[in-house]
């Protein structure tokens, strides 16, 4: 359905009904679809479920400019998106990018959450102390490849975006459960129109950030599930390593045979996990 929020409008995929919100937040290149696996679950015990299509992407608005990307507006959106569903509990989860909105989402306490559940992206303030080794820096070479004006479209667009699609299989230990029907939904959410410039303004908006100080990450007190598929090749298990510090509860899980596309790739552990976890929450 499309929702719409004090700020933009939103392609959202909904299941199952009443006031405790499950806001699922997908990743770079994908869309609501990767949580396929995850909505019947949560449904079952009780959440209503929303994944939307995050601003740029999907039938969701597309606003222009590199400015309309920063980690604040995206924070807001999922502000605007709690504000819109009225519910009065809400378990964040996020995956990639949508990882990292989560993590500031939660730091900033624009609005109250119950759960936060983090799938293969560190904790903003492990990035900045340990992302900077050469290993993940090798790693992390497409950020800088997608500061380049027109070109990284130009290159991904080609072949309705296979370049796209081809790195699902490419990055994924397990091939397949990324068999071409699914792979066909991430071409098309990659094919709309103006979807990759916006998808691409995520990275360059990351220039407006500032350099933090350490003050610039309140202590994360919300019960929080870490889920890292360890064969990730965009970003090292290091990244992982005192996390801790930041979050007062904390549960890490760890996937030894798992790709960066997690919750997709091993969507049975990455439930059991998950449902073990807010079960034990809810006691």
């Amino acid at each position: 359905m499309i929702v719409q929020t004090k700020g933009l409008r939103f392609e959202v995929t909904t299941a199952g009904e009443g006031d405790k919100l499950a806001l699922l937040l997908h990743g770079f290149p994908e869309c609501a679809y990767s949580w396929r696996w995850q909505i019947p679950l949560l449904v079952r015990m009780g959440y209503r479920v929303w994944a939307p299509a995050l601003r740029g992407y999907g039938k969701s608005d597309k606003p222009e400019g590199i400015s309309e990307y920063t980690l604040e507006k995206l924070e807001q959106d999922v502000a605007d998106l709690i504000d819109a569903s009225g519910a009065t509990s809400v378990l964040l989860c996020g995956h990639d990018w949508g990882a990292l909105i989560a993590w500031y989402f939660a730091m900033h306490r624009l609005r109250p959450i119950e759960r936060l559940v983090i799938m293969n992206v560190p904790h903003p303030a492990c990035f900045y102390q340990q992302g900077r080794t050469l290993r993940q820096l090798r790693k992390s070479w497409y950020i800088a490849f997608f500061q380049i004006p027109w070109l990284p479209e130009l290159l991904l667009s080609r072949n309705n975006c296979e370049r796209v699609v081809r790195a699902f299989k490419r990055m994924a230990v397990d091939k397949s459960r990324f068999p071409q029907e699914v792979l066909e939904v991430f071409r098309r959410n990659a094919c709309e129109p103006r979807a990759l410039t916006a998808m691409l303004n995520y990275y360059r908006a990351l220039r407006y950030a500032r350099v933090p100080s350490q003050r610039a990450f309140p202590r994360i007190d919300v019960p929080t599930l870490m889920i890292w598929g360890e064969c990730d090749l965009a970003l090292g298990k290091e990244l992982t390593y005192g996390t801790g510090e930041h979050v007062s509860d904390l549960t890490l899980r760890y996937l030894p045979d798992v790709s960066h596309w997690v919750q997709q790739e091993a969507p049975e552990r990455v439930n059991a996990m998950l449902e073990a976890w807010l079960e034990e929450k809810a006691r």
